[in-house]
């Protein structure tokens, strides 16, 4: 045995546990989406503009994207409970500083230490994918991305609810309280288990570029991620002032609950995970890519048509998943011992897109409104079909 292999954990992933795992891994990445539907509300709060209270999304995913090249590692080197429970408790640090801030700039440090330690939620997906047998780990990863993925949606849900029976601050109080709550129940129920990466952290840290020089496929498959996810955010981000706005005119709660719309693609990670067990994952991601061009078809029509928005979420959010979760286990079974350094190259680079599609949005819709949002997605769509092209190839592994 190398100095770089770790040994498996005596506890098998049972399926409460794998269901605790994966609804840690929403409680802990929904802090990151919680100010979506409030933009508008904290804008008024506050007294400033869109394209200022915009810099929060930004801010919590350009957070995420340093505590997942920082962080995400650093589970090679160390007890993985341990370290789950402290970014758990820490994220919930940064929701309590949200909820008592009285300035946008004291609102932005409460978003960035909640960004930089709710990447827990990355450490807990290859975590499960280590814990899971072999013939199970793309459904356990399947399963965990779906408790993500509802996280990031819902939390737009109870978000607007929150705010409207409430205020918006209770939204962070509220979830403080819930990952302090689900810290506790991972310390009780998660098995112990000791990285040992067989190198200090510095070197870690440079072995995550490493990979990308040795490992073409994490290369296309960060790529894609970062398409992928810069859509997302392109649409998420400024779904709020168009709701808010005629010919809508919605309130907190009721944009919220486009969070719902969204949530069927939760289906799409399960069955990402289920075509990578029987090694269609290449199947699973062109589905995806071509999904996240036609979403935009029906969506270039959300200024207009109720039904045409709730249409393209689900297309888009089906798509995102599909995509991102064909990624994960493609990465994942190159090299099982260095899954945390695979997952934090990927989701670093995941996470860049998704900062970079909310930049993008807060540039272009004061400026050109919902039609520039649409034209800058299909370009990004069509960026992602051309990288699939040149660098997606057949799967030739299943899980091991």
């Amino acid at each position: 045995m190398n100095a770089m292999s770790q040994s498996k954990p005596a506890q098998s992933l049972t399926t409460p546990l794998l269901w605790l795992m994966a609804s840690a891994t929403g409680i802990a990445v929904a802090g990151n989406y919680y100010a979506q539907p409030l933009l508008p509300t904290i804008a008024a709060q506050f007294g400033t503009s869109e394209a200022a209270v915009a810099c929060i999304v930004t801010t919590a995913q350009l957070s995420y994207g340093a505590g997942l090249l920082l962080l995400v590692p650093f589970a090679d080197l160390r007890e993985r409970r341990s370290l789950v429970v402290a970014l758990m408790l820490l994220a919930g640090l940064g929701l309590a500083l949200s909820a008592a801030a009285t300035t946008l700039p004291l609102l932005l440090v409460g978003t960035a230490i909640t960004g930089f330690c709710s990447v827990v939620a990355q450490v807990l997906v290859p975590f499960a994918a280590t814990l899971a047998a072999p013939e199970q780990r793309g459904r356990a990863v399947g399963t965990v991305m779906s408790g993500l993925l509802l996280g990031i949606l819902l939390a737009r849900t109870v978000a607007g609810g929150l705010s409207s029976l409430m205020h918006w601050r209770a939204v962070y109080v509220v979830a403080a309280v819930a990952m302090a709550v689900c810290a506790m129940a991972l310390r009780h129920s998660l098995p112990r288990y000791q990285g040992d990466a067989g190198v200090g952290y510095g070197k870690l840290l440079r072995s995550v570029i490493q990979l990308f020089v040795e490992e073409s496929v994490l290369r296309v498959r960060a790529m894609l991620g970062m398409i992928s996810f810069a859509l997302f955010s392109l649409f998420w981000t400024p779904l709020a002032f168009l709701l808010a706005a005629p010919p809508y005119g919605y309130s907190d709660a009721v944009i919220g609950l486009f969070g719902l719309a969204g949530a069927a693609g939760a289906m799409a990670a399960t069955v990402a995970g289920r075509l990578a067990d029987q090694g269609r994952g290449t199947t699973a991601t062109w589905l995806g890519l071509l999904g996240l061009l036609l979403c935009w078809l029906p969506l270039g029509f959300a200024q207009a048509s109720l039904a045409a928005l709730l249409v393209g979420v689900l297309l888009l959010d089906l798509a995102v998943q599909l995509v991102h979760v064909s990624n994960q286990n493609a990465i994942y079974a190159l090299r099982p011992q260095a899954r945390n350094r695979l997952n934090a190259g990927y989701m670093t680079c995941y996470f860049l897109g998704g900062a970079g599609g909310s930049w993008l949005a807060a540039y272009l819709y004061p400026r050109a409104g919902w039609f520039g949002i649409v034209a800058a997605a299909v370009g990004l769509a069509m960026m992602g079909i051309v990288v699939g092209l040149a660098g997606l190839k057949p799967s030739p592994y299943r899980s091991k």
